[in-house]
């Protein structure tokens, strides 16, 4: 948690640089009882390794909040996200650049140039590791669609990129708080199910591998998976 707060002064020193676009489709639009997720097998997983199935930055399942992913070249490899603000937070904190930047389109659940998609920000759907929730669409008409029934402002991706840029700091100082609350809940969950482990991870993605991988915890999902998994992540810290 330290290094984020040292990072903070690095908000705004990197550049994201843009690809092609994929089709629209409106049959997709409005379904799950949590409108982020979809199955597994509906998500497209761009990155590789062993925790693909994860953000490299919080650690929450992509697939769970899939039409809020972004993805992104970050050395030589592609990075996917649970959102945009960790697409933003990685370069932050890394002070690297990002090039080819890539969102889910809500209206067809594939991956877009971020360049060439309509956001729909401030709509009454849940926000992603922020406050104000940001969807993205492949044609104008589906992101009016959305905005109509859902409320919230249709923006470029230049201009949500400068919002997320000007809010980073705060939503970093939210998250912090949340992910803190989770992490000692996790702690209690650990204590009480988990057999003791001295290894250290780097974030809460490689937690989540080592917890599928050893079953020292037996088989966790959801949310407990995602609190004892940002325990360990800390614990070392």
């Amino acid at each position: 948690m330290s290094t984020r707060r040292e990072a903070l002064g690095l908000v705004g020193k990197f550049v994201l640089v843009a690809g092609t676009i994929n089709l629209a489709s409106k049959s997709v639009l409005f379904a799950n009882q949590d409108f982020r997720v979809v199955a597994d097998k509906k998500a497209t997983i761009l990155q590789e390794g062993k925790a693909k199935m994860f953000c490299p930055i919080c650690g929450m399942t992509l697939p769970m909040f899939y039409k809020t992913n972004h993805a992104a070249d970050v050395d030589g490899k592609t990075h996917q996200y649970c959102s945009i603000h960790c697409m933003f937070e990685e370069a932050m904190l890394k002070n690297v650049p990002i090039s080819n930047p890539q969102v889910v389109a809500v209206d067809t659940l594939l991956f877009m140039p971020a360049s060439n998609a309509y956001y729909v920000m401030g709509s009454s759907k849940p926000a992603t590791m922020a406050t104000v929730s940001k969807y993205a669409f492949s044609t104008q008409q589906n992101a009016q669609a959305f905005a109509k029934e859902f409320g919230g402002e249709i923006l470029s991706y230049e201009a949500v990129s400068q919002k997320v840029t000007t809010a980073l700091a705060a939503d970093i100082a939210m998250i912090q708080k949340r992910q803190a609350k989770s992490a000692k809940m996790g702690e209690k969950i650990y204590n009480q199910m988990c057999k003791n482990t001295q290894q250290r991870f780097d974030n809460p993605a490689d937690a989540k591998v080592f917890l599928q991988e050893s079953e020292i915890c037996g088989k966790l999902k959801g949310k407990e998976f995602q609190q004892v998994a940002l325990f360990l992540a800390n614990k070392g810290m």
